[in-house]
């Protein structure tokens, strides 16, 4: 999420970490997507559920103790769920503010809805036209969202929409095309982020092995090509970067690179500065919340509040013991928050 890579850290709480404030819930309404993207396996469920307005109802007053400012609605694609409507007008009564994160697909037919129910925009773009159709495997794709884009300009032309682009095998090349894309269609800005390849987030049962991490990673003489394609897109868009229409610092632009390099050479990887676990929760479509996208469950909400689980015994466990530092999976983790209210 590009807005939130820029807030700086917030101390967690002493003692057993209980949560008293979640200033970001990220929440997913819909399980399939209406992509196929190569480095994903989402759209690979057999089964389609879709988060219930009514579900949200008993979770009204864990939000409002929580004092939650931020929903981003996240899936699969969020537009598949036929009662988004209903679930932004939950959120909308208690002044919480809503992000879409999409493929951009349904944008043209949804425009109206998008533009009544949320603050700002995220699309997933994977690079110039013909390289982002490639890896939605999706034809026409990157045309269908310019559609998109311009009808929901038309109904509210200053709805902020941004982008991002995760990096990998069929894209790693293509940076500045990405940027020279999204300026293209008038969008507000754009993040990069590498493919994450070791977690089981995305819908993996287990992790990829070896052959299909490199599938999505990339070789030696590929990693060169994104380490001088990282330097040419600082130094063409050396403006873009310090006016925040590029989200990541060059720091943060090299760091891409780094995460491919470790995986080649076996170094140790280093874990971003983040303070997600104690400052927001995924809550997933089937009522499972995690810490992040990254780790895994610390409790259901199916028979229990949001309120009851983020400060359950799980959870508090969890964030107790938790060392970003040298935890293994915040190690290899290709996304992170650092936020202070």
């Amino acid at each position: 999420m590009p807005e939130l890579y820029k807030i700086q850290p917030l101390s967690k709480d002493s003692g057993r970490s209980h949560i008293t404030t979640l200033p970001i819930l990220l929440l997913n309404v819909h399980s399939s997507c209406n992509c196929r993207c190569v480095m994903c396996d989402i759209w690979k469920r057999k089964d389609s559920v879709a988060l219930q307005a009514a579900d949200l109802e008993r979770h009204r007053e864990s939000i409002q103790q929580l004092g939650v400012k931020h929903v981003v609605m996240t899936g699969g694609e969020p537009l598949l769920n036929p009662e988004l409507d209903a679930i932004c007008h939950f959120f909308r009564e208690m002044d919480v503010r809503t992000t879409l994160l999409t493929t951009g697909l349904l944008l043209l037919k949804k425009a109206d809805h998008v533009v009544n129910n949320f603050d700002e925009i995220i699309i997933s773009i994977d690079g110039p036209p013909s390289v982002h159709d490639q890896v939605r495997r999706v034809h026409n794709a990157f045309a269908t969202i310019q559609k998109g884009v311009v009808a929901v300009r038309a109904l509210q032309p200053t709805m902020p929409i941004l982008s991002r682009m995760t990096v990998q095998r069929s894209n790693h090349a293509h940076l500045r095309s990405a940027v020279a894309a999204v300026k293209s269609i008038r969008l507000d800005g754009i993040s990069f982020l590498p493919a994450d390849v070791t977690s089981q987030a995305f819908n993996r049962d287990e992790p990829w092995t070896e052959s299909r991490q490199d599938e999505v990673s990339l070789t030696r003489d590929e990693l060169q090509i994104l380490e001088d394609e990282i330097e040419l897109l600082i130094e063409n868009y050396r403006e873009e970067i310090q006016q925040g229409f590029i989200a990541e610092s060059e720091i943060k632009l090299r760091r891409i690179a780094d995460r491919f390099r470790e995986r080649l050479d076996g170094t140790p990887p280093r874990s971003p500065v983040c303070n997600a676990p104690w400052v927001s929760a995924v809550m997933e479509v089937d009522g499972n919340v995690r810490p992040c996208f990254f780790h895994g469950s610390v409790g259901s909400t199916k028979r229990s509040t949001l309120y009851e689980v983020v400060n359950g015994d799980s959870a508090l466990r969890f964030r107790e013991s938790l060392d970003v530092a040298t935890n293994p999976v915040c190690q290899r983790c290709v996304c992170s928050l650092s936020y202070r209210s």
